[in-house]
């Protein structure tokens, strides 16, 4: 069976930036489960993943556009220290959830705490990077009629 839309897709992968670091992957524990064609993983990845089989292993690069999208600065900003009220040891690195300044929930990394002020990052931490996967095809099954009604896979 071909990876192909509506497939439900097991793979294992080394995420690797362009130092040559692995900085994510999946070897040596489960594979990644996704619904292909519903936007689950990386653009550049999905679009390497389609025809392949079960057994194929393949390098793709995938540049920022096709990846985790371009840095944005405007995503960079500072909040009141107020703001993490909850959190007793907040510290940089720290990855929360909070309203960005248009409402919305986002996932911030804390880049910086000085006095009142904290300063976020909304942009994924691969923002702006390079990346190339090393992959592996485990498995391709059909979706069920829950996967492809919710559009991902559910634990």
């Amino acid at each position: 069976m071909q990876v192909e839309e509506n497939k439900v897709v097991l793979f294992h992968y080394s995420l690797i930036n362009d130092q040559d670091e692995v900085i994510d992957g999946s070897r040596g524990g489960e594979p990644l489960p996704y619904l292909h064609g519903h936007n689950n993983i990386v653009p550049g990845l999905e679009q390497a993943m389609t025809g392949r089989k079960v057994g194929d292993q393949f390098k793709i690069t995938v540049p920022p556009e096709q990846g985790y999208g371009i840095r944005d600065e405007d995503k960079v900003y500072v909040v009141d220290r107020a703001s993490f009220a909850g959190f007793s040891d907040l510290e940089t690195g720290m990855l929360c959830q909070m309203e960005n300044p248009e409402g919305d929930p986002e996932y911030v990394t804390v880049v910086a705490i000085e006095d009142d002020e904290v300063t976020v990052d909304g942009n994924h931490p691969f923002a702006g990077q390079v990346l190339s996967f090393d992959v592996e095809v485990v498995a391709v099954r059909e979706a069920t009629e829950q996967e492809l009604s919710a559009g991902r896979i559910e634990p």
